[in-house]
């Protein structure tokens, strides 16, 4: 009885979420499919079995998964070049395959090694660009209008306004403005609290459908036309929605192209994954770890699914993440509801869905995106440093600019250089900085001094005058490399014999067994007990 009650408690706290997850995915799985050149059915197929199969074999209390804008162009280039999309299918099967190889083999460890900076720059940079790619829905720009001429194109263009303002329809602004009113207020005033079982974001999409009906009734120049509406396919039969499926073409795994194909996709969505899983486990509030191996397995078997069905491949997917931290969600029944509430509504009330104003939704998701880039964040990492800020900020950029992966891989470039730059500064601390003039140096070395310190330490014993004294203190090191261990015993038994330098060596034990040959260990030791 106990448990029964548990089960509910889980669904009454994470409905709301999950339904402000189902109004974010709809149109993201319905664009994403356009996108990638598929049928439209096939992003609500990923959707449904990434938010039931993907949600419940998962342990990440957070993470949403569907189908990706980061492998719209992967998928589309693969639909053009292999001809069919049952064809595409198989590579998804095969995708599926590789990806439940990889979590056995236990590959979702390599997401330990994503700095947390480097995250949250991907964040960041992917809250900037939800915001830029809704700005066309929220202000309800023509189909067609696009800013092809830009403010400065052939020099000074003040009409680049004017063409701006001409593609603004006042309806979708009207709209966008008064979703955005109760969003904010659904999160400001205490008396709304009584209530806060209905989320915000479906009592922004009411008003959204009820403003645009009142205009349509009217009359009104203000009314939003079809092409800015949600646009689901609506069966009248079962036949007609059986009709709409699509089956992979198992004559495919005879195709090399396909095998590249599903390799491609497999790596691509399973590092997305790892980046988006980590992502999620900073934005759950309990600060819980999911198990990236496991996470792995769930996604492939996911993509074996949604494949043998006609859907496209997935991922976990940050905007549908952070929708539904931002919600509210305490743990991945959330996740599960949204994918029931997907499957249910497109099966039994797609023309109602259909009424919803994309503006309503832009709005949710700016407001994401807006939580997702913040000036605090920002600020967060300016204060901490430049180690820390530049590979933040370098990766915000290149994500936009170019797309997360290469963000990613950029910023983690950036951290390593900073990483292996430190390591050699911070390899020991000098207790007389001008070597010229100092007859007493110590040097002491760091915990742990790897082979990255060796030009900094080589060139430091380089400057030392002849007839000084040098004491090298490593009573708080526990590892030294063996070229480290190496170019010490040469200063200290060679060099310094030569020119007259009296070396103290301190702390030096024979634990380095490990990392070195023992009699070099022991060269050292006993050149220390010598002194």
């Amino acid at each position: 009885m106990k448990k029964a009650k548990s089960i509910y408690g889980g669904i009454k706290e994470n409905f709301p979420s999950g339904l402000v997850v189902f109004l974010v995915a709809l149109p993201l799985c319905l664009g994403i499919a356009l996108a990638s050149g598929a049928p439209p059915l096939s992003g609500i197929i990923a959707g449904i079995i990434g938010g039931l199969v993907v949600g419940y074999l998962s342990n990440s209390n957070i993470s949403v998964s569907g189908p990706a804008a980061g492998l719209t162009a992967i998928v589309l280039t693969a639909i053009t070049d292999l001809g069919a999309f049952e064809l595409f299918l198989c590579a998804g099967l095969i995708a599926g395959l590789f990806q439940l190889i990889l979590g056995f083999v236990r590959a979702g460890s390599i997401s330990n090694y994503f700095p947390t900076n480097v995250i949250e720059g991907m964040l960041a940079g992917i809250g900037i660009i939800i915001i830029l790619t809704q700005i066309p829905n929220a202000f309800g720009f023509t189909n067609g209008f696009e800013t092809k001429e830009t403010l400065f194109e052939n020099g000074f263009n003040p009409a680049y306004f004017s063409q701006l303002l001409s593609g603004v329809h006042m309806g979708a602004v009207i709209v966008t403005l008064v979703s955005v009113s109760i969003l904010l207020a659904w999160d400001k005033f205490p008396f709304l609290k009584k209530i806060k079982i209905i989320p915000g974001a479906l009592v922004a999409v009411a008003a959204g459908i009820l403003l645009n009906y009142i205009f349509v009734v009217s009359g009104s120049s203000l009314a939003i036309g079809p092409e800015h509406l949600v646009s689901l396919p609506v069966p009248q039969t079962a036949a007609d929605f059986t009709n709409m499926l699509v089956f992979p073409d198992l004559n495919g795994f005879l195709n090399p192209k396909v095998w590249i194909v599903g390799a491609t996709i497999a790596i691509v969505a399973s590092i997305e994954t790892l980046l988006c899983i980590e992502a999620s486990d900073r934005l759950d509030t309990h600060r819980r770890i999911t198990d990236t191996n496991l996470e792995l397995r769930a996604q492939g078997i996911g993509n074996l699914l949604s494949a043998a069905i006609g859907g496209l491949p997935m991922t976990s997917v940050v905007v549908r993440s952070s929708a539904n931290a931002n919600a509210g969600a305490t743990s991945k029944t959330s996740t599960m509801i949204h994918g029931v509430l997907l499957l249910v509504c497109v099966l039994s009330i797609p023309f109602i869905l259909n009424l919803i104003p994309l503006a309503t939704l832009a709005a949710v998701l700016i407001l994401v995106g807006y939580k997702l880039a913040k000036p605090a964040t920002i600020m967060h990492f300016w204060h901490k440093g430049k180690y820390q800020f530049i590979p933040f900020i370098a990766t915000v950029i290149a994500v936009v600019s170019l797309d997360l992966l290469k963000g990613v891989g950029i910023g983690l470039l950036i951290s390593v250089f900073y990483i292996l730059q430190g390591n050699m500064k911070r390899a020991y601390y000098l207790s007389r900085e001008d070597l010229d003039d100092a007859d007493d140096i110590n040097i002491k070395l760091a915990e742990e001094v790897s082979f990255l310190n060796k030009a900094a330490i080589k060139k430091t014993l380089k400057n030392v005058r002849p007839n000084s004294k040098v004491c090298i203190d490593a009573r708080s090191t526990s590892y030294i490399a063996t070229d480290i261990l190496d170019m010490i015993q040469e200063f200290a038994n060679i060099r310094a014999k030569e020119e007259d330098i009296e070396v103290t060596l301190l702390g030096f034990k024979t634990s380095y067994r490990e990392y070195a040959e023992d009699e070099d260990s022991h060269v050292i030791i006993a050149h220390r007990r010598a002194i």
